[in-house]
Formats: structure tokens, sequence, C-alpha cells
């Protein structure tokens, strides 16, 4: 006999396993949109990501445990069991919520769309999973609720693919409206920056001198796709900007033609070659090949900046590109260079350094080489080269360098790229939005400066990088095992390569920590650091990397 006890119980108990349920599946939907979001909205990168960095998001334990209470619910249907159990199951989303995710979910016009088109397919999952239960209604309600969790990635991918068409045309749209926007600005200059490390950094610095003699636009933060860039110049460009800073980044084939058919620059800067997003490209030849073809977009009578020093960047100086006129630039003194650095002297607080020119490269109609000494608090070698890639766009748009000093000296560090700060008496070298081999090595070296105390490295490792990965990452480890005195890896699995490199090159096997999460680092900091102690944050992955609990 039902009596109301037993009523109330099953109204408590099937609210509390539904409720759980939905809440999961919707942490899901909303996590595999974010990871959508992360991979630029392309389909086939979400679904590698999903396969390949993070194949412990899709099936969890809690499916396994729903697994065999769905088989109990057909063997025994008893929902005042079944359905706290249930509950139990799948209260947990520790997997799925948000820890300060380095580029933070972003609910755009574009997200919303897919946020319910992926809701009305995970919907029709249920629907489809309750007609087709073997069981009563219990069976039935479980497994639409178990499909609806489980298929949540999957219900991403396919709004993703569905509502592709509806968004190229908005694309379509907002490309047409940015093209017309600067063909009708003919007084308009542009610079591109791309490269596989610095272009953010750059483009700040490029910015910032300019803006002595012009009223100068710079895309912000890491705008650096087709729909970033048009979103600037549709809506943040002015009638009095002179000069356009566009970053250009690449993930695949392509994406520069996409990128300049929107803007073709009237100088391109090459930072670097390097293997930052060889897994996407394939092959440090792709990445050049891409890189490298900014240069077929100048417009006519535009001129090109490279770096010297990379030997890869260097070969595109040569005559294939003369008509471009290339000024070269060296951070390590490179007598052929039109622009290098010499004398250079580095403090824990900045760097000091002479710049040296050749004549005829820059705007100035009689020229005359020049010898000027600079003054930067931007930490790391990597950043003097950044700071005369934009000498050389300064060069370029008719300022000399003696006008430039000023600018350089002024200049702030662009937040997480080797930002220093004091907290409770430590210093903090802030080099957390994305690392790759050359800016690691080079932050590293800034750590091994401080000698107030311990010098301690957090990180969870370089990624996109391929096949080369787990070599880069334990290359990295025996570069520093004897320029730092702890080590905090966040992550286990992940940064198992660095651990190895550590100790090969004889690093003490007890002052390597592997922790499982950022948060976990810092309370390991807050047990065993102290005022005087310097921690530098090399890295900090986005969502899609993170290794999950067991």
């Amino acid at each position: 006999m039902i009596t109301p006890i037993h009523t109330l119980l099953l109204i408590v108990f099937g609210a509390w396993a539904v409720g759980m349920a939905v809440w999961r599946t919707g942490r899901r939907l909303r996590f595999f949109l974010h990871m959508l979001q992360l991979e630029g909205y392309k389909p086939g990168a979400y679904a590698a990501s999903v396969s390949h960095h993070a194949p412990d998001t899709f099936a969890r334990p809690s499916h396994a445990v729903g697994g065999i209470l769905l088989v109990a619910s057909v063997i025994w249907p008893e929902p005042l069991v079944l359905l706290p159990l249930w509950g139990l199951a799948f209260a947990s989303s520790r997997r799925y919520r948000r820890d300060r995710p380095k580029k933070p979910f972003a609910p755009t016009a574009r997200m919303k769309r897919l946020m319910v088109g992926a809701a009305v397919i995970d919907l029709a999952f249920a629907a489809g999973a309750a007609v087709l239960a073997p069981g009563g209604p219990l069976s039935a309600g479980l497994l639409a609720l178990f499909t609806a969790d489980l298929l949540a990635p999957a219900a991403v991918y396919l709004a993703a693919v569905v509502l592709a068409p509806v968004e190229r045309a908005v694309h379509r749209s907002f490309i047409r409206q940015a093209k017309a926007h600067l063909a009708g600005r003919p007084d308009l200059r542009m610079v591109a920056i791309t490269g596989s490390y610095g272009k953010t950094s750059v483009k700040f610095a490029i910015r910032d001198i300019l803006a002595q003699r012009y009223p100068v636009l710079a895309t912000p933060g890491s705008f650096n796709t087709p729909m970033g860039i048009c979103r600037v110049v549709n809506t943040m460009l002015a009638d009095d900007h002179r000069w356009l800073v566009l970053e250009m980044g690449i993930r695949h084939k392509g994406d520069i033609a996409e990128l300049c058919d929107i803007a073709r620059p009237h100088i391109a800067v090459i930072t670097s070659i390097g293997v930052a997003h060889l897994e996407t490209m394939g092959s440090i030849d792709a990445i050049a090949e891409e890189k490298g073809s900014l240069l077929r977009y100048v417009q006519p009578g535009g001129r090109a900046v490279l770096n010297l020093d990379d030997p890869r960047v260097a070969a595109l100086a040569g005559p294939a590109n003369a008509h471009l006129a290339p000024l070269t630039v060296s951070a390590r003194g490179n007598p052929d260079a039109d622009l290098r650095a010499e004398d250079v002297a580095y403090t824990a607080e900045g760097v000091t350094f002479t710049v040296h020119s050749k004549p005829g490269n820059t705007a100035d109609p009689d020229p005359k080489p020049e010898t000027v000494a600079f003054t930067s608090r931007l930490l790391g070698e990597h950043n003097i080269l950044n700071i005369l890639l934009a000498l050389g766009v300064g060069q370029l748009a008719g300022l000399s360098l003696r006008q430039m000093r000023h600018a350089v000296a002024r200049m702030q560090p662009v937040p997480h790229r080797l930002e220093l700060r004091h907290e409770n008496g430590q210093h903090v070298l802030d080099d957390a939005f994305n690392s790759n081999p050359v800016g690691a090595r080079s932050a590293v070296d800034v750590l091994s400066r401080f000698t107030s105390g311990k010098r301690v490295v957090i990180t969870p490792g370089m990624v996109e990088l391929g096949g080369r990965e787990a070599d880069e990452n334990r290359e990295w480890g025996t570069y520093m095992a004897d320029k730092v005195d702890a080590v905090v890896l966040v992550g286990p699995e992940r940064t198992r390569p660095i651990a190895e490199g550590l100790r090969a090159g004889g690093f003490p096997d007890a002052h390597i920590h592997p922790v499982r999460t950022l948060f976990d680092a810092r309370d390991w900091l807050a047990r065993h650091t102290g005022p005087g102690d310097t921690i530098l944050y090399e890295n900090d992955l986005p969502d899609q990397y993170t290794e999950a609990a067991p």
C-alpha cells in the first residue's frame, strides 16, 4: 500500500535525482561549449580536443555507476532505493566547474545560439532514449537523464555543425562591413603582426611607440581572429585614428589569407617561427609557410620588419621579398641587422641596452645612423627583441630612436606575460598567459636573477607542440635544473616529462612537487614559501587540458 510518507519520499528522492542530473548535465553542456569556444568554434578541432586532450571529460566514473543503476532499474525497479543513489552518483560536477580559466566563457550572441541548439539536441537525445527504454517509467526516466548527461559533448558538436551555415552568413555580414569600413579609410595605415611567439607584446609596444605622434588603435588582448578583427574595425575604429595595429594568429593553414582578406597591411611584422601550434599545423615547415604568407598580402609600396635572429624568419628577407625592403632587427647584436641591440645588462627589475641603427630604412628623407641607450621595465631577452621590432615599425613611421626612447622607458608589461608583482613580501613573476620554449627559458633566466630567497616555478607545462611536446617539456626541465630551488608541477601526468628533465639535470627529487590543480599549488606555496621568495607562474592551461580528479 502506498502511504503518504511513501509518496512524499518518492517526490523528494525524485526531485533530488532529477535536480542533480539536470544540474550536472547543464554543467557539462557549458563546459563543452566553452571548450568549443576555446577551439575557435571549429567542430573538428573541438572533436580532436575532446578525444585527445580530455578523454576523461566524456565518460566519468559516475556514468559507470549510472549504467549499473540502469540495469538495476530493469531488474528491480525500486524507486525509493534507486532514485537517491542516482542523485548521489550525479551530484558531483567538480570536473566541470570554472577555476579562474585563462579565457573565461564568453556568452556572445553566437554562443547563445549554440547554447539553445545544444540544449535542444540534448533534449532530443533524452527523449529518444526514453522511448527506447526497455523497462517501465522509472527505467525510461533514468535512461533519459543518463543519455542527456553522457551525450552532452556530442550535442555541442552537432549544434556547431548544424548552425555552421547560419554562422557563416553572420560572419560574411561582419566581414563585408569591416572591409567596407577599411575601404573608406585611405588615410589609415595598418600594421599586421604574426609569429609563433611575442605577437601581443610586440603589438602593444608598437602601439605605445606610434602613439607618441599619431592616434593609434591596437586590437585588445588576443583579438587575432577574423571575428575579433572585424569587431575592432566595426565598433572601435574612429575617424581620427591614423594607425591600426593588428595581431594575426594562426592555428590552421589558410588563416593568414582569411585575415588579410579583411585587412591588408602596409607594414608586416614577423616575430618568430617556432613549434607553437605544431599540433594543428603538422610541421614546422607548414608553420613557416603560413607565417611567411603574410608578406604576400602587404599592400603595394609596403614594408616588412623581420627578426634576423630567427633563421626561418631571416630567410624571408631574401630576394623573393626584396620589393618590401625588409627592415631587420637583432637582439643578439648581429651586425647585418638594420637595428641591433648591444651592451645588454639585466637586473631583477628590468634591462638596459644600446640600439645601433643603420641608415636607409626609415621614412626620414635624410636618415642618419643612430646609437641610443634604452632602459625598459620589461623583463627577459625576448622582450628586447619585441622592443626592437616595435622600433623598426616606428622608424618606418618616421620616428627616430631618440624620439622612441621615452616610450620604451614607459612601457608596462602586458598582463600575464612575465609581469612582475610584489605580494605579501614575495616577488611574483606572472608568465601565465601562454608558454612556449623560447619564453619559458627566458622566464627561468629572469627568475634565476632573484637571489633574496627561494626561487619556485609553478607550471602545467607547454602544450600544442604536437609530437615535440614531451621532448620540449623534458628539455625545459633540464634547462631549469640548476636555476631554481623548487618546482611545483600542476597535473602529474601531463608534467611527467618536465620531472624527467629535472632529474636528468641533477635536480633533487625532493624539490619536485606534483599537484593536481592550481589551487593545490597555492596551498603548497602557503605552507612552504615566505617573504623574500620569488614565484614564477609559467603557463596556465585552459580547461580542455585540465586533468580530472581520479
